[in-house]
C-alpha cells in the first residue's frame, strides 16, 4: 500500500466529498470528446476512436450498487473483443468495493496518489534556466509539437526517475514512427479547441520533456508528463509541471489535479503545492 499522508485541508476546496464528486464528473466528461461510451451497469467502457492514449473503463457516474468480479469480466471480454486495453481507472474512496471485484477478477491493482492544487495556493514560478534549456506552452503550429508527443512515450517505456540511455536518437526515431498517424494533427486540432494545453522543456529544437492538461471547465488535469530518461535529474519535470500550472491558472482553472506515479514523483509534485487527497487506482492484468 502506498504510506502517502491524505491532506485534504490545504488544498481548501471545501468538502471533500464535493472534490471527489467534481473530480468523477471531471473523469466522466474528458474522454468523450475522443471516444464512444458503452454501458455495462455499473461500469462504462470508453472506446477510443481513433489514434491516441489508450482508454479505460470505469464506475458509471451516478449509479449505485455493488461492481461485481462478473462485471468487470464482462468489460474485459468486450475489451478483448476490440483489441483495447484490459484497464480500468477508478477513484478508490469513490468506489471502494471495485478493488475487490478486480482482483477477483484477476486483474491486479496499482495505486497512485491523487493530487489537487487548491484554487489559493499560489502559482508556482517557471525556473529560469542558464543551461540553454526553454520552457513554454506549445502552440498547433510549433515544430516542438512532434516530439513533445513522443518524448512521454519513451519517459514511459522505463517509469522509473532514474538516467536512461534513451537520448535524442531515440526520440528522432520516435518522431519518425509516429509521422504520417494523425497524432499530432488530431493534438493541434485539440489545442486549438481548447481541449488540451501542451508545454514543454526544449533545447536545440527537440522537446527534452513535455506534458499536457486537459481543461474542461474550472477543472483540469495534468497528465503525460515525461521526461527524455537520457535528460533526467535536470529538473525538467518540474519545471514543465510549473509551465502547466500557469497555464491552467491562466485560463481560469480552479481546480488543478494529477495522479502521480508514486511517491517519489509526489514528492516532486508537492513540492509544487500539491496535496494528496485521494488514492487513484488503476486495474490492468498483470505480468
Amino acid at each position: 500500500m502506498l504510506d502517502v499522508t491524505l491532506d485534504v485541508t490545504a488544498v481548501d476546496l471545501g468538502d471533500r466529498r464535493q472534490l471527489l464528486d467534481r473530480l468523477e464528473q471531471y473523469y466522466d466528461t474528458v474522454p468523450r470528446s475522443g471516444a464512444r461510451v458503452e454501458d455495462f451497469g455499473p461500469l462504462t467502457l470508453f472506446v477510443r476512436e481513433g489514434q491516441g492514449w489508450p482508454l479505460y473503463a470505469r464506475p458509471t457516474l451516478g449509479r449505485s450498487g455493488t461492481v461485481r468480479a462478473a462485471d468487470v469480466t464482462r468489460v474485459r471480454v468486450r475489451q478483448r473483443e476490440l483489441g483495447a486495453p484490459e484497464s480500468f481507472e477508478w477513484v478508490a474512496e469513490t468506489a471502494p468495493g471495485l478493488r475487490q471485484a478486480a482482483e477477483e477478477a484477476g486483474l491486479t491493482v496499482h495505486e497512485h496518489p491523487l493530487m489537487v492544487l487548491g484554487p489559493d495556493a499560489p502559482t508556482p514560478a517557471v525556473p529560469e534556466r542558464a543551461d540553454g534549456v526553454t520552457v513554454r506552452t506549445v502552440g498547433p503550429d510549433d515544430p516542438l509539437l512532434p516530439s513533445a508527443l513522443a518524448v512521454p512515450h519513451l519517459a514511459f517505456a522505463q517509469p522509473d526517475t532514474q538516467v536512461g540511455a534513451a537520448g535524442l536518437a531515440e526520440l528522432g526515431e520516435a518522431v519518425q514512427s509516429r509521422a504520417g498517424d494523425g497524432s499530432v494533427e488530431r493534438t493541434a486540432a485539440r489545442i486549438l479547441a481548447g481541449l488540451t494545453r501542451v508545454a514543454a522543456a526544449a533545447e536545440d529544437g527537440w522537446a527534452l520533456c513535455a506534458g499536457q492538461h486537459q481543461p474542461v471547465g474550472p477543472v483540469s488535469e495534468i497528465v503525460g508528463v515525461g521526461t527524455l530518461p537520457a535528460a533526467r535529474r535536470r529538473g525538467l519535470g518540474h519545471a514543465v509541471t510549473a509551465a502547466l500550472v500557469a497555464d491552467a491558472r491562466s485560463q481560469d482553472v480552479e481546480t488543478l489535479f494529477l495522479s502521480a506515479g508514486d511517491e517519489d514523483v509526489a514528492r516532486i509534485y508537492a513540492r509544487l503545492g500539491f496535496r494528496s487527497v485521494a488514492t487513484a487506482l488503476i486495474a490492468e492484468p498483470g505480468e
